[in-house]
Protein backbone atom coordinates (compact mmCIF):
# COMPACT_ATOMS: atom_id res chain seq x y z
CA UNK A 1 0.00 0.00 0.00
CA UNK A 2 1.38 3.42 -0.99
CA UNK A 3 2.59 5.63 1.85
CA UNK A 4 3.73 9.25 2.18
CA UNK A 5 7.50 9.60 2.47
CA UNK A 6 9.33 12.32 4.44
CA UNK A 7 12.83 13.34 5.47
CA UNK A 8 13.03 15.34 8.72
CA UNK A 9 16.12 17.39 9.58
CA UNK A 10 17.17 18.82 12.94
CA UNK A 11 19.94 21.37 13.52
CA UNK A 12 22.06 22.05 16.62
CA UNK A 13 21.33 25.26 18.56
CA UNK A 14 18.85 26.34 15.89
CA UNK A 15 17.48 29.90 15.75
CA UNK A 16 14.79 31.36 13.51
CA UNK A 17 17.34 33.70 11.89
CA UNK A 18 19.20 30.60 10.66
CA UNK A 19 16.20 29.24 8.75
CA UNK A 20 16.79 30.99 5.37
CA UNK A 21 20.39 29.77 5.24
CA UNK A 22 19.39 26.25 6.26
CA UNK A 23 16.65 26.14 3.62
CA UNK A 24 19.04 27.41 0.95
CA UNK A 25 21.53 24.69 1.84
CA UNK A 26 18.98 21.87 1.57
CA UNK A 27 17.54 23.26 -1.67
CA UNK A 28 21.04 23.45 -3.16
CA UNK A 29 21.77 19.81 -2.32
CA UNK A 30 18.45 18.76 -3.81
CA UNK A 31 19.16 20.79 -6.96
CA UNK A 32 22.55 19.13 -7.41
CA UNK A 33 20.96 15.67 -7.35
CA UNK A 34 17.89 16.67 -9.35
CA UNK A 35 19.78 18.53 -12.08
CA UNK A 36 22.26 15.66 -12.51
CA UNK A 37 25.12 18.09 -13.07
CA UNK A 38 23.33 20.08 -15.78
CA UNK A 39 23.56 23.79 -14.93
CA UNK A 40 20.65 24.77 -17.20
CA UNK A 41 18.27 22.07 -15.96
CA UNK A 42 14.87 23.37 -14.71
CA UNK A 43 15.18 20.75 -11.95
CA UNK A 44 17.73 23.05 -10.32
CA UNK A 45 15.17 25.84 -9.85
CA UNK A 46 12.33 26.56 -7.43
CA UNK A 47 8.90 25.97 -8.99
CA UNK A 48 6.75 27.56 -6.30
CA UNK A 49 7.11 29.21 -2.90
CA UNK A 50 4.46 29.69 -0.20
CA UNK A 51 4.29 30.75 3.44
CA UNK A 52 1.63 29.49 5.87
CA UNK A 53 0.83 31.32 9.11
CA UNK A 54 -0.17 29.57 12.37
CA UNK A 55 -0.93 26.07 10.95
CA UNK A 56 -1.81 24.18 7.75
CA UNK A 57 -5.50 25.12 7.89
CA UNK A 58 -4.68 28.77 7.19
CA UNK A 59 -4.55 30.35 3.74
CA UNK A 60 -1.01 31.14 2.51
CA UNK A 61 -0.08 34.76 3.15
CA UNK A 62 2.58 34.63 0.43
CA UNK A 63 2.63 32.56 -2.74
CA UNK A 64 4.57 32.71 -5.98
CA UNK A 65 4.61 30.25 -8.86
CA UNK A 66 7.57 30.34 -11.25
CA UNK A 67 7.73 29.45 -14.92
CA UNK A 68 10.75 27.25 -15.64
CA UNK A 69 10.73 26.22 -19.28
CA UNK A 70 12.33 27.17 -22.59
CA UNK A 71 9.57 29.65 -23.40
CA UNK A 72 10.41 31.69 -20.32
CA UNK A 73 14.18 31.58 -20.46
CA UNK A 74 14.65 35.32 -20.02
CA UNK A 75 11.60 36.30 -17.95
CA UNK A 76 11.72 37.69 -14.41
CA UNK A 77 9.91 34.58 -13.12
CA UNK A 78 12.76 32.40 -14.34
CA UNK A 79 15.36 34.67 -12.75
CA UNK A 80 13.37 34.72 -9.52
CA UNK A 81 13.32 30.93 -9.35
CA UNK A 82 17.04 30.80 -8.57
CA UNK A 83 17.24 29.20 -5.13
CA UNK A 84 18.93 32.07 -3.32
CA UNK A 85 16.52 34.63 -4.79
CA UNK A 86 13.38 32.59 -4.11
CA UNK A 87 14.35 31.87 -0.49
CA UNK A 88 15.33 35.49 0.20
CA UNK A 89 12.02 36.78 -1.14
CA UNK A 90 9.83 34.26 0.70
CA UNK A 91 11.65 34.71 4.02
CA UNK A 92 12.04 38.48 3.85
CA UNK A 93 9.65 38.74 6.81
CA UNK A 94 10.52 35.97 9.28
CA UNK A 95 7.87 35.00 11.83
CA UNK A 96 8.19 32.23 14.38
CA UNK A 97 4.61 30.99 13.74
CA UNK A 98 5.09 30.53 9.97
CA UNK A 99 6.05 27.62 7.70
CA UNK A 100 8.07 28.38 4.55
CA UNK A 101 7.46 25.93 1.70
CA UNK A 102 9.44 25.56 -1.54
CA UNK A 103 8.34 23.25 -4.32
CA UNK A 104 10.95 21.68 -6.57
CA UNK A 105 11.07 18.85 -9.11
CA UNK A 106 13.25 15.89 -9.91
CA UNK A 107 12.90 13.12 -12.46
CA UNK A 108 11.93 9.65 -11.24
CA UNK A 109 11.20 6.48 -13.15
CA UNK A 110 7.47 5.87 -12.94
CA UNK A 111 5.48 2.91 -14.29
CA UNK A 112 2.40 3.47 -16.37
CA UNK A 113 -0.60 1.73 -14.85
CA UNK A 114 -1.69 -1.11 -17.20
CA UNK A 115 -5.11 -0.47 -18.64
CA UNK A 116 -6.19 -4.10 -18.48
CA UNK A 117 -5.82 -7.42 -20.21
CA UNK A 118 -5.21 -7.64 -23.93
CA UNK A 119 -7.11 -9.83 -26.40
CA UNK A 120 -5.20 -12.92 -25.30
CA UNK A 121 -5.85 -12.21 -21.61
CA UNK A 122 -2.18 -11.44 -21.06
CA UNK A 123 -1.26 -8.61 -18.72
CA UNK A 124 0.24 -5.81 -20.85
CA UNK A 125 3.88 -4.95 -20.33
CA UNK A 126 4.50 -2.14 -17.87
CA UNK A 127 6.05 0.93 -19.53
CA UNK A 128 8.45 3.00 -17.43
CA UNK A 129 8.85 6.72 -18.03
CA UNK A 130 11.21 9.30 -16.55
CA UNK A 131 8.69 11.81 -15.21
CA UNK A 132 8.97 15.04 -13.18
CA UNK A 133 8.00 14.43 -9.55
CA UNK A 134 7.08 17.16 -7.07
CA UNK A 135 9.05 17.55 -3.83
CA UNK A 136 8.21 20.08 -1.11
CA UNK A 137 10.93 21.40 1.21
CA UNK A 138 9.50 23.15 4.27
CA UNK A 139 11.14 25.20 6.99
CA UNK A 140 9.20 25.51 10.25
CA UNK A 141 9.18 28.49 12.57
CA UNK A 142 9.30 27.29 16.20
CA UNK A 143 5.75 28.48 16.90
CA UNK A 144 4.12 27.03 13.77
CA UNK A 145 1.41 24.42 14.47
CA UNK A 146 2.13 24.42 18.22
CA UNK A 147 5.82 23.63 17.83
CA UNK A 148 5.40 20.78 15.35
CA UNK A 149 9.08 21.13 14.41
CA UNK A 150 9.94 18.94 17.40
CA UNK A 151 8.43 15.97 15.55
CA UNK A 152 8.85 17.20 11.96
CA UNK A 153 12.33 18.73 12.18
CA UNK A 154 13.29 22.36 11.60
CA UNK A 155 13.16 21.38 7.91
CA UNK A 156 11.05 18.61 6.42
CA UNK A 157 11.24 17.24 2.89
CA UNK A 158 7.97 15.81 1.54
CA UNK A 159 8.67 13.36 -1.29
CA UNK A 160 5.07 12.31 -1.97
CA UNK A 161 4.08 8.65 -2.26
CA UNK A 162 6.83 6.07 -1.72
CA UNK A 163 5.88 3.94 -4.74
CA UNK A 164 8.88 4.96 -6.94
CA UNK A 165 11.17 3.33 -4.35
CA UNK A 166 9.23 0.45 -2.83
CA UNK A 167 6.99 -0.83 -5.61
CA UNK A 168 5.41 -3.97 -4.21
CA UNK A 169 5.61 -6.34 -7.15
CA UNK A 170 7.23 -9.76 -6.97
CA UNK A 171 7.53 -10.14 -10.75
CA UNK A 172 9.91 -7.34 -11.63
CA UNK A 173 11.75 -7.75 -14.91
CA UNK A 174 15.30 -6.51 -15.58
CA UNK A 175 14.12 -3.14 -16.88
CA UNK A 176 11.94 -2.49 -13.82
CA UNK A 177 14.78 -3.59 -11.55
CA UNK A 178 17.15 -1.06 -13.09
CA UNK A 179 14.59 1.76 -12.92
CA UNK A 180 13.74 1.23 -9.24
CA UNK A 181 17.41 0.92 -8.32
CA UNK A 182 18.10 4.29 -9.97
CA UNK A 183 15.24 5.87 -7.98
CA UNK A 184 16.57 4.43 -4.72
CA UNK A 185 20.10 5.60 -5.51
CA UNK A 186 18.82 9.14 -6.15
CA UNK A 187 16.91 9.22 -2.86
CA UNK A 188 19.91 7.95 -0.90
CA UNK A 189 22.29 10.33 -2.70
CA UNK A 190 20.19 13.34 -1.65
CA UNK A 191 19.84 12.12 1.95
CA UNK A 192 23.58 11.52 2.31
CA UNK A 193 24.44 14.82 0.62
CA UNK A 194 22.29 16.73 3.12
CA UNK A 195 23.90 14.85 6.00
CA UNK A 196 27.38 15.69 4.73
CA UNK A 197 26.95 19.34 3.69
CA UNK A 198 24.09 20.92 5.66
CA UNK A 199 25.35 20.87 9.25
CA UNK A 200 22.44 18.89 10.65
CA UNK A 201 22.52 17.17 14.03
CA UNK A 202 20.13 14.36 13.07
CA UNK A 203 17.83 13.18 10.32
CA UNK A 204 14.96 10.72 9.93
CA UNK A 205 13.59 9.18 6.74
CA UNK A 206 10.06 8.08 7.64
CA UNK A 207 6.60 7.23 6.33
CA UNK A 208 3.25 8.61 7.42
CA UNK A 209 1.96 5.19 8.49
CA UNK A 210 4.99 4.61 10.69
CA UNK A 211 6.07 1.52 8.76
CA UNK A 212 9.89 1.11 8.90
CA UNK A 213 11.11 2.56 5.61
CA UNK A 214 14.64 1.25 6.02
CA UNK A 215 13.30 -2.30 6.03
CA UNK A 216 11.23 -1.55 2.92
CA UNK A 217 14.24 -0.15 1.05
CA UNK A 218 16.47 -3.04 2.11
CA UNK A 219 13.83 -5.54 1.01
CA UNK A 220 13.47 -3.74 -2.32
CA UNK A 221 17.23 -3.66 -2.93
CA UNK A 222 17.54 -7.34 -1.98
CA UNK A 223 14.87 -8.22 -4.54
CA UNK A 224 16.71 -6.14 -7.13
CA UNK A 225 20.07 -7.81 -6.55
Amino acid sequence: MADQLYLSLWYPNFRLASLPGALTGVLRQFALIAADGKSTSPFGRVHAASTYPINWTETPNYQRIYVNDDRAADTPDTAGSVIETAVAEATEQLHDDTAYEFEMRWALWTPDTPLGLDEEDVQPERIWKLEPAKVRIIGFGPGFDDGAFEQNGQIRVDFGLDTPWVLEDEDLDLDATQKIRQNVEKLLAFTLSVEKHCGISSRLLWTESGEPLAEKLIATLQRLT
